[in-house]
């Protein structure tokens, strides 16, 4: 699929990317390559990073690939200094590392909510306080997109209720707040925007398969607005948006990229019989005399 931004977009840009060695992670390591950023993907398995970084390399793409856990702050901070050093700068920080599993919370044991909690909310903050120091350098007038941005991914779970999914709610809840309150302060005070993207379901990701294996799935007509999953280029297309100077007065927002599911409800009334009603209950106002309120026939 085509991309509607110029290949140049993102020119001279250096992105570390957090979980960029496979799902969404790579597919935005890919896209931001693709748009003439320089791409550091940092993971904790040395073989996933190692074919990631072969397959951005064939495609002409400047990429490393940097071993390292988020929930370390000696791992965060060596990842970031390693960046650096290969690349001379820091632009575009994505906090894409994330754990889920479907689980019902009397099942679930306090150490895996609290993983989780360490992995989604607590990473995020970690490699964002380990690299502001250089996403801040060169502060205001640093060019049109202000001294660096942040990206976090987070998820729609928290906006109502999930079912099976109390600690990544809760750990996105988490994330989502890190975004406006580093938003509202280091945009303040350094000119970095904070922003994150909401995906909802994504076709061809460890996550789907996880979440929703094959014989879960029902038909999508029932509950997605738009009839079908999204992809990950929906989700890193977002990304560009974000990280380009089309998006360089958008800050502490997180942009959902779910086709309106989360909205959604199930039809507990098919749409033939919600006209039939309607055509019931206008009858009978018309036939109402006056002043007795509808509301009692």
């Amino acid at each position: 699929m085509d991309s509607p931004f110029k290949s140049d977009v993102l020119k001279g840009k250096v992105a570390l990317l957090t979980g960029g060695g496979s799902g969404i992670g790579f597919e935005l390591s890919a896209q931001f390559g693709k748009h003439g950023a320089s791409v550091a993907i940092m993971g904790r398995r040395k073989q996933i990073l190692d074919d990631a970084v072969s397959v951005l390399r064939s495609q002409g793409i400047q990429a490393i690939g940097l071993v390292g856990d988020v929930r370390k702050q000696e791992d965060a901070a060596r990842v970031i200094e390693s960046t650096i050093k290969h690349f001379g700068r820091l632009d575009i920080l994505v906090n894409a590392a994330a754990g889920n599993f479907l689980v019902s919370p009397e099942n679930l044991s306090p150490n895996g909510f609290k993983t989780v909690l360490d992995i989604d909310s607590v990473g995020t903050f970690t490699m964002c306080h380990e690299a502001l120091k250089y996403l801040k350098e060169g502060g205001p007038g640093k060019g049109p997109s202000g001294g660096g941005l942040i990206l976090n991914i987070s998820a729609t779970l928290h906006y109502t209720a999930s079912w099976y999914q109390i600690h990544v709610s809760a750990a996105k809840a988490a994330v989502d707040s890190i975004t406006r309150s580093l938003a509202l302060e280091w945009g303040t005070d350094y000119d970095i925007r904070v922003n994150g993207i909401a995906p909802g379901p994504i076709g061809d990701t460890t996550g789907i398969r996880k979440l929703a294996p094959e014989e879960m799935k029902g038909d999508p007509r029932e509950s997605m607005p738009l009839f079908k999953l999204g992809d990950k280029w929906d989700v890193a297309m977002a990304a560009l948006y974000l990280a380009s100077d089309a998006g360089k007065y958008v800050n502490g927002t997180t942009l959902i990229v779910d086709g309106g599911l989360w909205l959604s409800h199930p039809r507990f009334i098919p749409k033939e019989m919600v006209k039939d009603l309607s055509r019931v209950v206008e009858k009978k106002s018309r036939k109402a005399p006056t002043g007795v309120p509808t509301s009692k026939l």
